[in-house]
């Protein structure tokens, strides 16, 4: 059966959320809900949806999102049964009525074959009320590929279109990165150890775009950009055997950018590129990497 755990703060669009689950045509899977000492508890709007489908609530008494995002998915999860699959989904993001359906008609198709399934998407503007065309993804993909479509702008990816392993999740947990940026990306590459990623086309997660939400903030932002630049140095040192040549240069590069937005690198930073440079050795850009670093340290 397929776990859904949401982790909850927020009661603005909350209620899309429970109909949503509510409405599923197949109702093969139970939700968790983990409560992060929220000022709005949903007792009330829960208790109209009581019998509607299988959850179970849980309101902890100190709350973690706030210091620590990634914590409380966790602390949220350690909610969940004997369920092997996992769907973390935002309180303010919601499912059309054959996602449960769909996951368990392609069940057979990816079990054992991959970590990580994922859905379309339509991204909600709460600001403009639009609804964006389906994001569709390639039926089976590497995860690094995946993620450098989605660092090219060719993509988009969000922590609930996914399923993942429950295995795979206890065996390498989420990065804690500040605000919980680019934590979910790091946990496709390493939930999927290896495996391709499976893609369920042919329905849809409804992601929504709010100023309540962490991407749709614009206080955040230099924040969001020092974990950028972690985040990247992460894939650099530990991944980047993961990655094609071209890519990996290519993310040499974003580190560099990312950096750049805030201040110039500092020698560190440029000594620490250079052995990937040499080891991923293409000579157009280990020269223009040599004259940047040059300009940058000598002011030429």
């Amino acid at each position: 059966m397929l776990a859904i755990i949401i982790p909850y703060y927020k009661l603005v669009y909350f209620e899309e959320t429970l109909q949503s689950l509510a409405s599923q045509i197949d109702k093969r899977f139970k939700v968790y809900i983990g409560d992060d000492a929220s000022p709005e508890p949903p007792l009330a709007l829960l208790e109209k949806y009581k019998g509607q489908f299988d959850f179970v609530y849980h309101r902890f008494e100190a709350n973690l999102g706030g210091t620590s995002l990634t914590q409380q998915w966790e602390r949220c999860i350690t909610l969940s049964a004997n369920q092997e699959w996992l769907m973390i989904l935002g309180d303010d993001d919601y499912l059309d009525i054959e996602v449960v359906a769909s996951w368990h008609k392609n069940y057979d198709t990816f079990n054992t074959k991959s970590s990580v399934v994922r859905f379309a998407t339509k991204i909600v503007n709460q600001k403009s009320g639009k609804i964006s065309e389906a994001y569709l993804q390639p039926k089976r993909e590497k995860a690094t590929d995946s993620y450098f479509r989605k660092l090219k702008g060719l993509t988009r990816s969000s922590l609930s279109e996914y399923v993942f392993s429950k295995e795979s999740f206890l065996s390498k947990g989420f990065s804690n990165y500040p605000l919980a940026w680019h934590s979910d990306d790091k946990a496709w590459i390493d939930f999927s150890e290896n495996k391709p990623i499976y893609s369920i086309n042919e329905a849809i997660v409804f992601v929504r775009i709010s100023s309540s939400s962490i991407t749709g903030k614009l206080d955040n932002e230099d924040v969001k950009n020092g974990v950028s630049i972690q985040f990247l140095k992460d894939l650099i040192l530990k991944k980047s055997k993961a990655f094609e040549k071209a890519q990996l240069i290519e993310l040499l590069l974003e580190y560099e950018r990312a950096i750049k937005k805030s201040r110039k690198l500092n020698l560190k930073e440029w000594l620490f590129l250079m052995p990937f440079y040499l080891k991923y050795f293409k000579l157009t850009s280990f020269l223009k990497y040599c004259r940047r670093f040059l300009i940058s340290i000598f002011n030429l």
